[in-house]
């Protein structure tokens, strides 16, 4: 028994050793900070059927020696670089080489990195031996954020709270004379949940209405994203019905573009223009949908279930189910207002489950439909954990020239 629980502590500690990061993370980490730009949506229909699943290339067919991590969607690889980093409380220097500035993320000078692999196969093997298969053991487990799990209990242990009503000791009586404690009173009786049609019901009728939903056919935007460092970037967002986008931001290092045509995406940075596709391309229609916090109930595989819960003083009703891509969604509405407050998903991965989190804030109305104005991201990506999005203009149904959504031409070769 000791020598599983030991096994176990390990196999966590060297999980956050990753494995490798993609040449291009610096472009990565800029997308996961400017995630919550276009308000965090998933594309109301189902993007990725079994169909297209299956021709997204898998991380060893995309980067260089990869060993263990075979069979990892390349559009995961961030997120789960981010997710042990986060887990351990380290950075990429912890297992990977940087020479003068320079990354060398193939190499396996770093003996962190090579013990990482034989633990990744220990968390993949209690996994599947012990969960059938199922992702309940990863790194944040036994890490919790800090470089060695802790195995040892903190002493003093806290003192257990007395059971409710009890005031005179465990086990005591009341004295002789004494006067026994007034009956309690019944329990309010809990009042029923509201169903999930009628709480997206509720949403629809507080941003406005069916009808001012339905005249919606474009948006443009701008804003600022402040990060977790304080660093302000400006950008815009150009949205068209039902899912073309183009996306600019202005960054020291240059304009950093996104777009979508309907049926390429791309990406364009100081170091050229790549086209989007697979899980990838996928993520980023999400990110940037006209709808995606409009149009809910699509979102869902299936209908969610209902809960009662409490974001600070506020009473919220909570959704909770699983997306048409397999992850699992939860829409946090105020009880009182209707209106959308949060969103958070959970990505499963083969080393542990990701969060990502956007709470709402500063709803406006522009032309009969209201939209949050504020959004605030916390995600699992130690170099930036949260940023702030701030429309500061916002307009609907601007008529856009089409091909501002197409793929820019490649600079021709040298």
């Amino acid at each position: 028994m000791k020598l599983n629980i030991l096994r176990l502590l390990v196999v966590l500690l060297a999980v956050a050793s990753a494995v490798v990061v993609i040449s291009n993370a610096q472009a990565h980490k800029l997308s996961l900070s400017l995630g919550t730009l276009a308000s965090m949506p998933k594309d109301p229909r189902p993007t990725q059927t079994p169909a297209t699943a299956a021709q997204e290339k898998t991380t060893e067919q995309v980067q260089k020696n990869i060993k263990v991590l075979t069979g990892l969607p390349q559009s995961q690889l961030i997120p789960v670089m981010n997710y042990i980093a986060a887990s351990m409380g380290r950075r990429c220097n912890f297992c990977h080489v940087n020479n003068n500035g320079q990354w060398d993320y193939a190499s396996d000078d770093k003996g962190e990195k090579n013990t990482a692999r034989e633990m990744i196969k220990m968390v993949l093997d209690v996994n599947k031996t012990t969960f059938k298969g199922s992702t309940e053991v990863g790194c944040y487990t036994c890490h919790r954020g800090r470089n060695q799990p802790q195995s040892l209990p903190t002493l003093p242990l806290p003192l257990p709270s007395p059971p409710p009503g009890n005031t005179s000791g465990a086990g005591s009586t009341p004295a002789s004379g004494a006067t026994p404690p007034a009956a309690q009173a019944s329990p309010r009786p809990t009042p029923a949940l509201p169903s999930a049609d009628e709480i997206f019901s509720k949403y629809t009728a507080a941003i406005g209405g069916q009808a001012a939903i339905d005249k919606l056919a474009s948006r443009t935007t701008k804003g600022t994203l402040v990060q977790a460092n304080g660093n302000t970037l400006q950008f815009e967002l150009y949205q068209s019905a039902p899912d073309k986008f183009y996306f600019l931001v202005t960054t020291p290092q240059g304009p950093f573009e996104r777009g979508f045509n309907g049926q390429v995406g791309w990406e364009k940075t100081a170091r050229g223009v790549r086209e989007l596709t697979g899980g990838e391309l996928t993520n980023f229609r999400a990110t940037y949908a006209l709808f995606g916090l409009i149009k809910l109930k699509e979102q869902y595989a299936r209908p969610p279930r209902v809960r009662r819960d409490k974001i600070g003083d506020h009473d919220v009703y909570v959704l909770d189910g699983v997306m048409t891509d397999g992850k699992r969604l939860r829409l946090f509405f105020d009880a009182s207002s209707g209106l959308l407050v949060r969103r958070a998903t959970t990505i499963t991965t083969m080393v542990g489950n990701i969060p990502d989190q956007v709470d709402l804030e500063d709803y406006r109305e522009v032309e009969g439909v209201k939209f949050p104005f504020t959004a605030r991201s916390s995600t699992i990506e130690v170099g930036n954990p949260t940023s702030t999005r701030t429309f500061t203009e916002m307009k609907l149904n601007v008529t856009l020239d089409d091909s501002k959504f197409n793929m820019p031409p490649k600079p021709a070769a040298p």
